[in-house]
């Protein structure tokens, strides 16, 4: 364990986009990885009823699930993947949530109190949305400090993007002062594509320093990881994908060591 024997409390990032294929998943996994490559101890949760993230680690049938945490049946007790990296995974029952949790006092608050004593064993907590804004989202960013916003260059999630802002802030008003933009990284970024570039150029003049420099190009090797049930560094990490992920974490550190 490092960097919490001051009794410093982790931190929690929620990996968010309502728009669904931008790369969310593998940005959580890999993001996740290149923390721990960094020297810090990670926990990866799957709050995403699709459980691409825990598919995408080879885990099936888990003993011990978020669902299970949700609803009060069990506390959280993540999986070890490697040295300082860890999963609580997800199941498909996850998606009754929005329904079952609808009724629950304080309901927004189900996520935030569940993972609150795993904030002193980890450096970092990263969550998996869904791509949706519905309860589960709202869970997942009333328990985070951060949003960290993967996107596409494409023109239908620059119009996107806007919805996503208006939930943070109004979560941000009502429910979690204390919730950050940390920022928005480009995701299967083709530098030859003019749309592309344009894209991202409008971004970055619209939101100005919350863009990452780091970009995420299109790479076939963050396509073939989730069927070998490995992040990017353990699949192949002299890809452009391992490359990619790991600028963006540092980038990540360094903006994190200025704030």
């Amino acid at each position: 364990m490092n960097n919490n024997n001051l009794g410093n409390m982790g931190k929690v990032i929620a990996i968010s986009n309502h728009k669904g294929g931008v790369g969310k998943t593998t940005s959580a996994i890999n993001f996740g990885a290149g923390l721990v490559k960094a020297g810090k101890k990670v926990l990866l949760i799957d709050f995403d009823p699709q459980t691409n993230l825990t598919q995408s680690l080879d885990i099936s049938d888990p003993e011990n699930d978020i669902y299970s945490v949700l609803k009060g049946e069990q506390k959280p007790e993540p999986i070890k993947l490697l040295k300082n990296f860890f999963v609580i995974p997800a199941v498909s029952a996850l998606s009754a949530a929005e329904i079952e949790l609808a009724a629950e006092a304080g309901r927004e608050y189900i996520l935030s109190e569940a993972i609150a004593d795993l904030k002193a064993t980890f450096d970092y907590i990263i969550i998996d949305c869904p791509p949706s804004l519905g309860l589960l989202t709202i869970n997942a960013f009333t328990a985070s400090d951060e949003v960290l916003i993967p996107m596409q260059a494409e023109y239908l999630a620059l119009q996107g993007i806007g919805k996503m802002l208006g939930l943070v802030d109004k979560i941000k008003k009502r429910l979690n002062p204390n919730l950050q933009i940390s920022g928005i990284f480009i995701t299967q970024f083709d530098s030859r594509k003019v749309l592309n570039r344009y894209v991202f150029e409008t971004i970055d003049s619209h939101f100005g320093d919350k863009v990452y420099e780091t970009k995420i190009r299109n790479n076939i090797a963050l396509a073939e990881a989730p069927n070998a049930g490995q992040d990017i560094f353990r699949y192949q990490s002299t890809s452009n994908g391992a490359f990619d992920y790991l600028q963006l974490t540092k980038e990540y550190l360094r903006r994190e060591a200025k704030s």
